[in-house]
């Protein structure tokens, strides 16, 4: 395996204990949509969120949360509509669904773990 995918399944290991640890509950994990990947599908309470995780281990070239750009947000966003077509059940008991990023500072000892909420709409 590549030191980038390696990096990347940490990171996802590292984002989704996080988000456990803030109360979410784990509803998918590297869910396949088509073409595309989810990275973290998160429920907590009314709240259904699909997360992006992006890692760096350097910010040389800008934060984690930089790599996250307008067509990665749009495919996000395309992918999680398909994903609730196929599972309308999935919005039961929901009120708000969203799209965060945990971004993942693998320069830093130890990895800093950032969850932004809300950090971008299905419009991009």
């Amino acid at each position: 395996m590549d030191s980038r995918r390696h990096l990347g399944r940490i990171a996802e290991a590292a984002a989704a204990r996080h988000l456990v640890t803030e109360g979410w509950s784990l509803v998918g994990r590297n869910v396949r949509v088509g073409r595309g990947e989810l990275d973290l599908i998160v429920r907590r309470g009314d709240v259904l969120a699909f997360v992006e995780v992006k890692a760096r281990r350097s910010t040389d070239y800008g934060t984690p949360e930089d790599a996250v750009d307008g067509r990665k947000r749009r495919q996000v966003a395309r992918l999680a509509e398909l994903w609730l077509a196929a599972r309308p059940w999935a919005l039961t008991g929901v009120s708000e669904v969203r799209f965060d990023i945990v971004a993942v500072d693998a320069a830093a000892r130890p990895p800093e773990v950032r969850h932004l909420e809300a950090a971008f709409t299905r419009d991009g």
